[in-house]
């Protein structure tokens, strides 16, 4: 995805910081944007300036977070001329300082996910895209069907969920949207990674993108409901199971 089409993702999921959390804040945006693939693995961070005045905080509050996130393995930094902060490969599995979700906080997210989504599906719909706009959706699909294994899969589904909601024009539901997606992306790394699930949500993407580029806000929200009903009836029925995490997405 090219820089220019990547840029929207990005706002979405970096939010100028408020309150007295500065340095958690950062940590916590940036991670996040690093989980869901925004920053991509072997990917440089933008440089500290444009980091620090996106996030609203000092250069040194962002050196912090940066730092932090070096200690858990998300980047690495090198200095001089041609050096900067490059994302690394995700790891296997979900931190272990970071606890199983329990069934309750699932359920209040699939609830959420259930009315967000679909209504950010019929409002991109009804929304007349640009050229930028749509695409980003074709390019969102596009790294789907490249995706070569389980984490890049899951990285790509949500960028193109968050994508939907960006292309409304909504700063309230893109930040729903971001927060959906990465609980979700920590639900999914629960339960294994099923070959027949993922060939039935990629039609159903499919199918959601040519709705909202054919302006079908009916349809767009419908088959977006019988989206996030699949994968909450997959969290319901297999969380508790180790995911797989090495299988190639074609095996």
């Amino acid at each position: 995805m090219g820089e220019k089409a990547q840029s929207p993702l990005v706002d979405a999921v970096l939010q100028p910081v408020r309150g007295q959390m500065a340095f958690e804040s950062c940590v916590e945006q940036l991670g996040s944007a690093i989980r869901l693939g925004i920053f991509r693995e072997g990917e440089k961070l933008p440089g500290e300036r444009e980091l620090a005045e996106r996030l609203g905080v000092s250069r040194a509050t962002l050196r912090e977070a940066i730092s932090a996130l070096r200690a858990a393995g998300f980047v690495t930094t090198t200095r001089g001329r041609g050096g900067g902060t490059v994302v690394e490969p995700p790891t296997a599995a979900w931190p272990a300082d970071q606890r199983p979700a329990r069934d309750a906080e699932v359920a209040d997210i699939l609830v959420f996910r259930s009315v967000i989504e679909p209504g950010a599906a019929y409002q991109a719909a009804r929304t007349p895209l640009t050229d930028e706009q749509g695409g980003l959706l074709d390019a969102c699909l596009a790294d789907l069907a490249a995706a070569r294994t389980p984490a890049e899969y899951r990285q790509s589904d949500a960028r193109l969920h968050l994508a939907i909601a960006t292309v409304c024009g909504s700063d309230e539901l893109t930040k729903a949207s971001s927060v959906i997606q990465v609980k979700i992306h920590q639900f999914l790394a629960e339960i294994p990674f099923l070959r027949k699930n993922i060939e039935g949500s990629d039609e159903q993407h499919r199918a959601i993108v040519a709705a909202i580029r054919a302006g079908d806000a009916e349809r767009a929200r419908d088959i977006m409901h019988a989206h996030c009903d699949a994968t909450a009836a997959l969290l319901k029925g297999l969380r508790g199971r180790v995911a797989p995490t090495t299988d190639q997405k074609d095996e």
